[in-house]
């Protein structure tokens, strides 16, 4: 398999691990969605690493703060920290910040369109 498609591999299932741990959330399954931040992050960081050299790791910076922020903010709801959200903001931001560097790169073309990095 090549490097692409082992990406695209990643990120298929990055989502449906996203999705199992914000069903258990929605489900208050406080447990396994506690669990599933291990795997639903985890993954993230790879999708990161595998795309360092190419335009897409700003939307999966992006993306690994997102999910970052929305797991803290779980966390927060099940265990009755919810005084604590407005930190959630902070990765939320930073979030912000890297689809903002991205879409800056994609239109002044200071980044190449290739999504295959040199690995």
């Amino acid at each position: 398999m090549d490097l692409l498609n082992r990406i695209k591999h990643y990120e298929y299932l990055h989502i449906v691990f996203w999705l199992i741990k914000d069903s258990c959330w929605m489900m208050e399954f406080k447990i396994p969605g506690t669990i599933m931040i291990l795997p639903t992050i985890g993954l993230a960081i790879m999708i990161v690493y595998h795309t360092w050299k190419t335009i897409d790791v700003y939307i999966n910076m992006a993306i690994l703060f997102w999910i970052v922020a929305n797991s803290f903010w779980m966390l927060l709801e099940f265990f009755d920290h919810t005084n604590m959200k407005m930190y959630a903001s902070i990765p939320f931001v930073l979030g912000f910040v890297f689809v903002g560097i991205f879409y800056y790169k994609r239109w002044t073309g200071k980044e190449p369109l290739d999504r295959s990095p040199e690995n």
